[in-house]
């Protein structure tokens, strides 16, 4: 019983992440201040927005941006000054742009590079004759010599 009453607390308590002195007076800008929360990182929690996350820099930046909004900026405005100020990482869904787009392409493109690369080095090991410049054997190896080591024994 102990662990279900710890696992609901644990459960729950991203709920508590916004404390109710950071909560506005004014409905609107609460739920402006929610939307915009909802999409920024938490910069301790990495995979966590703003909104559920306990860390103290978390808190920092729930309330600049209840701040921001108090003094009149749009949402698109309280998420520029942020990006300014923090960098794109603070996003959960970061903006399309050239940077992103090449390390967005790179990971599949390195991928199929070297799904193509290995592939062809197996198509190669399937070819007795192509093996010869890969994998050198001396003459005098008793396992080149097609089953005759007993030639190259002393005494055979």
């Amino acid at each position: 019983m102990f662990r279900v009453a710890f696992f609901i607390i644990f459960i729950c308590s991203t709920a508590w992440a916004v404390e109710p002195d950071e909560v506005l007076s004014n409905v609107e800008y609460e739920a402006r201040a929610r939307a915009i929360s909802k999409d920024l990182r938490c910069l301790v929690c990495r995979n966590e927005n703003i909104d559920s996350s306990n860390a103290g820099i978390a808190k920092d930046l729930r309330i600049l941006v209840r701040e921001r909004i108090q003094k009149g900026d749009s949402n698109d405005q309280v998420i520029d000054f942020i990006i300014d100020r923090y960098g794109e990482y603070v996003l959960l869904n970061p903006k399309i742009s050239f940077e992103n787009l090449i390390l967005w392409l790179s990971g599949p493109f390195f991928l199929i590079t070297v799904v193509a690369y290995a592939s062809s080095f197996f198509f190669l090991l399937g070819k007795e004759t192509s093996l010869k410049f890969l994998f050198p054997v001396h003459p005098r190896c008793p396992f080149a010599c097609g089953g005759r080591a007993g030639i190259l024994l002393p005494g055979g």
